[in-house]
């Protein structure tokens, strides 16, 4: 069986799990206790919030650990737009994880803010000239992601990062996807608060970790014992935030070994290579083809249905998606291919291939393989 659902969720890593086991089992105290057992985890709190500030490079009290990137969006959108009275605005583009676009959505529904929606082009990349009109001196938040979750584009996150600088208004990015294929320390750089989540990366289900820059007020959403600087209240997980820290590490040095460069562009060529030969119009690539991470493939299928090229390619052994896992179960057609100016009938067909820089070469090869066989047989 080969995994390519990675942008749902990444197994945990073998280094993760040796790492936090004592923190389970032999160092499990309250971070927060005035006793050896406490003193233990809290130091193992602090190593990873310093580990992951320098992954970030930013400083170590701008970094807070979340249960997740749902977490962390909503922290840095409601927080930073509740925090920042200038303005009754905010923007997103329109295709946000809904992480982002709910969170959006609460501040209009309870609070009276405006939502403005970027669009993108078909290529799935947020339109710049687009942006330049609906970003002002009204707007108290702007939120575009890093990368999409399900067409992998690289979004201007720099670009739209010195538009609301210039109007005033905070910056944030969804970097869950972005998370050991980018450079998260640049992407800091140009961004008031940015927002991870461990199990893409292989850590824990139920973790994150989220930058929010001091020189700005965030108002925090959980209240209680003022845990992390009153900023996100709650029993500490040392646990957590140690297996993000090294999951963060390891996928730097694969980062820095080029692991899994190349095979998203392989994936493409394979594929619509061969289906293309045989079967002309039968295969189309979503997201633009160079501008993307190297983790994320999807395809549209004409005249096939995404559901049915699921089940076989399980049969077949190779794990996938139609895209983003929190929309599973609905019949609506993706809302990010939509966006894109996908009809409806064409997004249903739409299957996407993730998975991480711990790839093998010859799991890339069978996919494809794979991938080829069964389209085939589908289409004659």
């Amino acid at each position: 069986m080969i995994y390519m659902d990675a942008a749902a969720t990444a197994p945990p890593r073998q280094e993760v799990l040796d790492m936090i086991s004592p923190l389970l089992t032999r160092d499990f105290g309250n971070p927060a206790s005035h006793h050896e057992a406490g003193h233990q985890a809290k130091r193992a709190a602090d190593w990873a919030r310093t580990q992951v500030a320098a992954t970030f490079g930013v400083a170590p009290e701008e970094i807070y650990f979340t249960s997740g990137g749902t977490e962390g969006a909503n922290t840095a959108v409601i927080g930073g737009a509740l925090g920042n009275p200038r303005g009754r605005v905010v923007v997103a583009s329109a295709i946000e994880h809904p992480a982002v676009l709910e969170a959006c959505n609460y501040l209009v529904a309870f609070h009276g803010f405006t939502l403005r929606v970027i669009p993108v082009t078909h290529e799935g990349i947020v339109d710049l000239d687009a942006a330049r009109e609906l970003i002002d001196s009204s707007v108290a938040v702007v939120s575009v992601m890093a990368v999409n979750n399900e067409v992998g584009t690289v979004q201007p996150v720099v670009q739209i990062a010195a538009l609301a600088h210039a109007a005033g208004a905070l910056m944030h990015t969804d970097a869950v996807q972005a998370a050991g294929w980018l450079d998260l320390a640049s992407l800091a750089q140009v961004v008031d608060a940015l927002s991870i989540s461990g199990h893409k990366l292989g850590a824990l289900k139920g973790s994150g970790a989220l930058y929010l820059s001091a020189r700005h007020r965030f108002v925090p959403l959980l209240h209680g014992g003022g845990q992390q600087s009153g900023m996100r209240s709650g029993t500490e997980n040392p646990a957590a935030a140690v297996g993000i820290a090294v999951a963060l590490q390891l996928c730097a040095q694969q980062h820095d070994q080029g692991l899994g460069d190349g095979f998203a562009g392989y994936l493409i060529d394979r594929i619509t290579g061969a289906l293309e030969s045989k079967f002309p119009g039968s295969v189309q690539l979503t997201g633009d083809r160079e501008q993307r991470v190297g983790g994320i493939v999807s395809f549209v299928f004409p005249r096939t249905a995404g559901e049915t090229v699921l089940i076989e390619l399980e049969r077949k052994g190779v794990l996938c998606s139609s895209g983003s896992a929190c929309a599973a179960g609905s019949t609506d057609p993706s809302p990010v291919l939509t966006a894109m100016g996908y009809e409806a009938e064409l997004a249903h067909t739409a299957v996407r291939f993730s998975f991480g820089r711990g790839m093998k070469e010859n799991e890339i090869s069978q996919v494809a393989s794979t991938v080829i066989a069964v389209l085939s047989k589908l289409l004659v």
